[in-house]
């Protein structure tokens, strides 16, 4: 299993930002967290060792190493593979105090159900943006066979003697698809012999990556308009897997480098593997994105940038994990920039934040309202959700002076080398110890 003590650190230091430096180089992208995380718990599935390949080095990959070796499965992260092997004798049990760190919980314990009959987890951690309910996840796990005990200590899901039955199961929510949801029911599904069915399922990425792994396995996945037709079988073979690249980060790095006047090239993505939603807010804030022939992506601008309305939306939308960041880099456009979160109540824990920079941002309900330019001024701030923090982070980056933010735990959650890779660009960075003068 990976040594956490490097990951953990992070939670210990600041960081310092002088800015006012345009941002341009070339770094690679790292293999996305959301898909990751998914993948982590489809390989319980497994009846023979499974190898992840580029997977991000993230605080999350950690947690996840842990919560697997708490199950039995044999785990070991080396660079950026992540190697499970399956446990000879499973604990149905997610680890109570490391799976409230993560979002993926109810997924990791949908994979332990599937394969164990039976699963104790707690409540899913993660960011606390707003309310996330799991009710969906639990209704997969009901739908499946299992009745599901809720107490103050956490949740208990338990089937029959015969373990999962194939099912039929609405993922929908009144704000879209969920995505967490569907992935739970597709790994039920997939150890259910029979036919399941899932409807309204999400279209997100991690989704697809969740079924090209388990079509890998054998399992047969059909889309149609009805939903997801999945055709369980009782035993998954393993094999290798390799993480496609995080498209949240690449965004990151192009608003960042966008926020400060830079133009970047990006290694481990093309233009195909952002959201038409995302390409098209860039395109209309006056942000370019071209493919190079090498495999890579050129972000330039074709002009000073100007303001743009939007909405966050499933897939191909803009990611709703996007929209801080963004709204970052909007405070360096010239008009009114108007966000409006669709896919979550309400996205506003960054506001504060870029305010206090000197940003002219304010939330009314789901809309985030932006008013540029904004002349930002170095301040000490901090955030307690992943995408919140990097919002800051690139506000840092374009403000006159030295900022410190706080809350690099979430920033590791997300994000292996994102201090790097600016400093790669050209950003001055300094990370300090928490309390030193």
């Amino acid at each position: 299993m990976a040594n956490s003590s490097a990951l953990i650190a992070a939670d210990d230091v600041v960081v310092q930002v002088t800015g006012g430096r345009p941002l341009t180089g070339r770094i690679t992208v790292q293999g996305s967290k959301n898909v990751a995380l998914h993948l982590y718990a489809a390989a319980i599935l497994a009846d023979t060792p499974v190898v992840l390949r580029a997977v991000p080095a993230i605080l999350d990959t950690d947690v996840c190493a842990r919560l697997l070796t708490h199950t039995g499965a044999h785990v070991a992260v080396v660079g950026d593979e992540f190697m499970v092997a399956p446990a000879a004798a499973w604990r149905a049990e997610i680890h109570p105090e490391l799976g409230s760190r993560v979002r993926t919980t109810c997924v990791l314990a949908a994979a332990a159900l599937a394969r164990c009959g039976r699963v104790e987890f707690p409540r899913p951690g993660g960011d606390a943006f707003c309310a996330r309910l799991i009710d969906r996840h639990l209704a997969a796990m009901e739908a499946a066979g299992a009745t599901v005990v809720n107490s103050d200590r956490g949740l208990l899901a338990q089937c029959g003697p015969k373990g999962v039955r194939p099912f039929t199961v609405d993922v929908g929510t009144p704000f879209g698809p969920s995505l967490g949801a569907t992935v739970t029911a597709l790994l039920l599904a997939a150890k259910a012999p029979g036919t399941s069915l899932i409807t309204s399922p999400s279209v997100e990425p991690e989704v697809a990556e969740t079924i090209r792994f388990l079509t890998a396995r054998g399992i047969e996945v059909l889309r149609d308009a009805s939903g997801l037709h999945v055709e369980g079988q009782e035993h998954l073979p393993g094999g290798e897997f390799t993480v496609a690249g995080d498209r949240i980060e690449a965004a990151t790095m192009v608003m960042a480098a966008a926020a400060t006047g830079g133009s970047i090239t990006l290694d481990g993505v093309t233009t195909a593997d952002l959201p038409a939603g995302l390409t098209a807010a860039l395109g209309d804030a006056g942000v370019l994105l071209a493919d190079g022939a090498e495999g890579a992506v050129h972000m330039t601008l074709t002009e000073p940038l100007r303001a743009m309305d939007t909405q966050t939306g499933p897939h191909p939308g803009l990611p709703t994990d996007t929209a801080p960041q963004l709204a970052a880099m909007l405070t360096q456009a010239h008009g009114l920039s108007r966000i409006a979160e669709r896919v979550y109540p309400q996205r506003d824990t960054h506001v504060r934040g870029l305010a206090a920079f000197g940003a002219s941002v304010s939330s009314e309900g789901p809309v985030v309202l932006v008013h540029g330019v904004s002349r930002l001024t170095a301040a000490d701030v901090g955030a307690t959700d992943i995408r919140a923090v990097t919002a800051l982070l690139l506000a840092a980056l374009a403000a006159d002076g030295t900022s410190t933010i706080r809350g690099m735990y979430h920033l590791r959650r997300g994000y292996g080398h994102l201090l790097s890779n600016l400093a790669t660009l050209g950003a001055d960075i300094t990370t300090i110890p928490e309390g030193r003068p």
